[in-house]
């Protein structure tokens, strides 16, 4: 698209957002169906392929034609359910469209909005699962400060012991070469939230070199 057309189409669903929050005018949701025809069409697209990574490709292929979209939904912040929103938020975080899938994060906490219907886990859990699950993988561009963020989006958000020992996990992980104690703290707390979280030798280990330096 032109520039003028990204505008236009940011405008249209910023508009479409405000007046979309209003249950009346629930009936007239044009520019939110033209996305859901497009994002039909890619979703077909996608379930073509077999190969994750070719899956993970064609997103970073396709998550710019909802750019303008989206930024007029945030621009609006209003609320409202949206497949769309819902759906691009997990594309960012498979597509490693990091900053991007934080701020979806936080508009679809705020305005408790469901995962999409395909997934049964809820919007709390899948977004601080994904970003530690990343981040256990070695993801180096999933940061020590993204990790707190989602920590504070999801504080308040219900989900099970064994995803919130993730957290902590992934958090303590990246603080083992800055902040030794804090390290120790996350992942004791890991291991509170799930004995099987896989924390127990690093504890030991970080313990050990605690109290080495404390020698010193």
């Amino acid at each position: 698209m032109t520039p003028a057309e990204r505008h236009r189409q940011r405008m249209a669903a910023k508009v479409e957002a405000e007046k979309n929050a209003d249950p009346a005018n629930s009936q007239n949701h044009t520019a939110y169906e033209r996305q859901l025809v497009l994002l039909a069409e890619h979703k077909r697209m996608l379930k073509g392929i077999q190969s994750i990574e070719k899956k993970i490709e064609l997103k970073k292929q396709l998550i710019p034609e909802y750019q303008s979209y989206l930024k007029g939904i945030l621009e609006a912040d209003k609320g409202g359910a949206d497949e769309v929103v819902t759906t691009l938020l997990l594309w960012c975080i498979d597509a490693g469209e990091y900053y991007a899938a934080l701020s979806l994060a936080s508009y679809c906490l705020r305005h408790k909005l469901p995962t999409p219907d395909a997934h049964q886990r809820t919007m709390g859990t899948v977004i601080a699962e994904e970003f530690a699950d990343y981040s256990l993988k070695g993801v180096d561009e999933i940061t020590l400060d993204m990790l707190e963020e989602v920590r504070s989006l999801t504080a308040e958000q219900d989900m099970p012991d064994q995803v919130r020992a993730k957290l902590h996990k992934a958090i303590g992980y990246l603080l083992r070469d800055t902040n030794k104690p804090a390290a120790l703290e996350e992942l004791k707390r890991a291991l509170e939230l799930n004995t099987a979280a896989g924390v127990k030798k690093d504890i030991e280990k970080l313990e050990r070199e605690i109290k080495a330096a404390a020698s010193q």
